[in-house]
């Protein structure tokens, strides 16, 4: 795991402070201050994932301001059609390029009928 998490994390506690990251992150005050020390015990793995899910931003040119990466992938996700605004703001969102790769750009397609009886074993 890259090591761009520490400076999120660390921008973060000079913010606001080491309770106030660590209470947005789920984890303890203790496990917050001993991963900037560098004296964290465990894998910092799930730490980092988790940071970088809260506290790293991405410019929406569509909405004009920073949303988390959460957001980003779930407006390019599925097509939503209830929603004038969040129809457009799902067709922005399909030639955008912060849109993740992993999102698919239409609903699951139906599985194709296979011609003729299915064999059972």
């Amino acid at each position: 795991m890259s090591a761009d998490w520490m400076p999120l994390l660390a921008a973060e506690v000079a913010r606001t402070s080491i309770t106030a990251a660590a209470a947005r992150l789920g984890y303890s005050r203790t496990s917050i201050s001993l991963a900037l020390a560098g004296k964290y015990p465990g894998g910092t793995d799930k730490m980092a994932a988790k940071v970088l899910e809260v506290f790293s931003m991405v410019k929406c040119p569509h909405l004009g301001f920073s949303v988390t990466p959460a957001k980003c992938a779930a407006s390019s996700g599925k097509m939503p059609t209830s929603s004038p605004g969040d129809l457009r703001l799902w067709r922005a969102c399909q030639s955008c390029p912060h849109r993740p790769d992993e999102t698919p750009t239409t609903t699951n397609p139906r599985p194709k009928k296979t011609a003729g009886k299915e064999q059972t074993a």
